[in-house]
């Protein structure tokens, strides 16, 4: 595995690199990190060059954090550019999820395959509201994953944390919506309640084409909560897609 640090307009990315073959980029929540995807990335770097960002202000990114979702998606299409990746497979994860739609629609000669995972974007709520429910939300999920979720919160901190979770409830995909023209594969736990799967229904609805699975047992964190489901959801997509191609 190896691991690079991009900076763009002062805002960093640090990228964890490992596999070999058609790229898959991992973009991750709300106080979330590269370790988030860590019984995904197993699986997917068997047949796949899997790229796991840490945003800009999380997990061992440095430099100044986005301020904005838009920003932050501003900073992945820089990323994608300089690189020149092409025939992308963009996964993100709840805010990750609504800062890919934004990178979807803003590069859609890169990006391939979308894979929206408990995706905010459509969410509508008061962020102290939205808050109150963390607590529950975590026990919902994978206990033994509780620690890693404080740990990543910590060194995200209070203030970034509270600025980005305004921001993402301020913004809408609406204008995004039109310009996705990735193959979509959106994917929702049934037991979340921070971002209820109504919304997953509606990303679908919105999305001509896209495909919905709901994952039994699984909270907020689905690739985490029910990781053995979610690969094998997420690697017939992709098998799907691949073997159309070569028809």
């Amino acid at each position: 595995m190896s691991t690079e640090s991009f900076t763009h307009d002062g805002a960093h990315l640090s990228v964890r690199r490992t596999g070999v073959g058609p790229p898959v980029v991992l973009v991750h929540g709300l106080s979330g990190s590269t370790r988030w995807w860590r019984f995904n990335v197993p699986a997917l770097k068997q047949e796949h060059t899997v790229y796991s960002l840490d945003l800009s202000g999380y997990g061992l990114s440095r430099g100044r954090p986005s301020r904005t979702v838009r920003e932050a998606a501003d900073l992945i299409c820089a990323w994608l550019d300089t690189h020149d990746l092409r025939a992308v497979t963009l996964v993100g994860h709840s805010m990750g999820g609504q800062i890919s739609l934004h990178v979807a629609a803003q590069r859609p000669e890169r990006v391939q395959n979308l894979v929206l995972v408990c995706a905010s974007g459509l969410l509508r709520a008061n962020a102290a509201r939205t808050a109150l429910h963390l607590p529950r939300a975590a026990w919902l999920g994978e206990r033994r994953f509780i620690g890693r979720i404080v740990l990543d919160g910590l060194r995200a901190g209070p203030v970034n944390l509270w600025r980005n979770a305004t921001d993402l409830l301020r913004d809408t995909v609406q204008d995004a919506l039109p310009f996705i023209h990735a193959r979509t594969l959106i994917v929702w736990g049934e037991r979340d309640i921070l971002v209820p799967i109504a919304l997953g229904q509606l990303l679908h609805e919105a999305l001509p084409g896209s495909r919905f699975e709901v994952i039994p047992r699984a909270g907020h964190v689905a690739m985490v909560d029910r990781p053995a489901a979610f690969n094998a959801i997420l690697l017939d997509f992709l098998g799907r897609g691949e073997a159309g191609t070569s028809a």
